[in-house]
């Protein structure tokens, strides 16, 4: 494999869809705890974007107060337990982007593959385990652990690349994804198959904007030279 390159996907978007049951995944722990329900599924309505810091940030609204680190991690474990047994048994079934599986596989072996995801890392590992590709992936795996805006998550990313930032890309299709990526210097690749929202991603600065898989693998071999 080459290693003077790297790729790094965001998740939901450019490689998964996200269904409506884990959305509701997602919240079901609350319910299941403490007895919440009708919570905003606006993920930009939150503080930041990222499951740990949406989580402290609904705990605390509930409590009044900044939740313990106990009933943090209770509700994260509890998250991760309900995904894990309904993935393994079949009741959830993940849906792959279009494209997603071959743009994984025309890169294989020509640069580093990862995720920069604001979902938990274990969440994310196992949805894309459940589409065959996480494999490809897993040797460059961040996520919401640890918390903060999508800058800063890639940002722990590129820390362990021994690379320069021009040999470096970004897949995302949020306007976060790309302060994301001008805010750390690296190629971004705009991808969504809806056409509003491209335009919203080149009005935020997204340079290189596509649709379709096909057109990001040249976007991401024309940006890398590979």
């Amino acid at each position: 494999m080459r290693t003077d390159a790297a790729v790094i996907f965001d998740v939901d978007g450019v490689l998964l869809d996200l269904t409506r049951p884990e959305e509701d995944a997602f919240f079901w722990p609350f319910a299941e705890l403490h007895g919440l329900t009708g919570l905003s599924r606006d993920w930009d309505g939150y503080r930041i974007r990222n499951d740990e810091d949406i989580i402290l940030e609904i705990l605390e609204g509930h409590f009044g107060r900044a939740p313990t680190p106990q009933e943090h991690r209770a509700v994260i474990d509890t998250y991760i337990g309900y995904m894990d047994a309904n993935l393994r048994q079949k009741r959830l079934t993940p849906e792959t982007v279009s494209g997603a599986a071959e743009l994984l596989a025309g890169l294989a072996g020509k640069a580093r593959l990862g995720i920069a995801t604001a979902n938990l890392l274990e969440v994310a590992a196992r949805r894309l385990a459940a589409c065959g590709l996480w494999d490809g992936l897993k040797d460059l795996g961040f996520g919401a652990n640890g918390g903060g805006a999508k800058r800063e998550i890639l940002a722990r990313a590129i820390k362990t690349l021994n690379l320069p930032r021009e040999r470096i890309v970004f897949i995302g299709d949020n306007l976060n994804d790309v302060e994301a990526g001008l805010a750390n210097n690296v190629h971004f690749i705009g991808f969504s198959v809806d056409p509003a929202k491209t335009r919203r991603l080149a009005a935020a600065g997204a340079e290189r904007i596509c649709n379709h898989h096909r057109d990001t693998l040249k976007h991401i071999k024309d940006a890398l030279n590979i």
